[in-house]
């Protein structure tokens, strides 16, 4: 991982199925901001002196604690995992979902209480769905977020 100043933004991912890395990458060139990688697999990065990866092991969370003990105010974080990004959003940091939305210290109690809804529904033998497919617009929406976040950071 690329040695950097503490008050660099930066931008951390919680990439195991993560279906933005390319956007994150292009709007990371764009913004001059460097990009970390974590998971517990390790997969092909563009090689790019603004891109790392970090591999951690395959306990439960290792991905999710080294996120969290990383992100901090000047740090993007982009996750799925609504308690990784609570998590995140109590260090300060900036978060975004997959689709662009933003988790913030107002919206992540209401994720929270509907993640816990949902794995009741689903321990209780209810058949609900998943969430809905990817879309062009989802992508399109993360793009936006991604860069409003940087520029907003940048500004600071």
């Amino acid at each position: 991982m690329t040695n950097l100043p503490a008050t660099a933004i930066r931008i951390l991912v919680d990439a195991d199925a993560c279906p933005v890395k390319d956007e994150i990458y292009k709007v990371a060139w764009r913004h001059e901001v460097p990009v970390t990688i974590v998971a517990n697999n390790h997969f092909r990065i563009p090689v790019h002196p603004l891109i790392s990866r970090v591999v951690v092991s395959d306990g439960f969370d290792a991905a999710d604690d080294w996120i969290a003990e990383q992100a901090d105010a000047k740090s993007v974080v982009i996750t799925a995992d609504i308690l990784l990004a609570d998590r995140c959003v109590k260090a300060g940091a900036t978060v975004l979902a997959n689709t662009g939305k933003p988790f913030t210290t107002s919206s992540i109690g209401g994720a929270i209480a509907t993640r816990a809804i949902m794995a009741d529904l689903r321990a209780g033998g209810d058949v609900i769905g998943g969430p809905a497919p990817f879309s062009k617009t989802d992508r399109s929406s993360f793009l936006s977020a991604l860069d409003a976040a940087l520029v907003r950071l940048k500004r600071r």
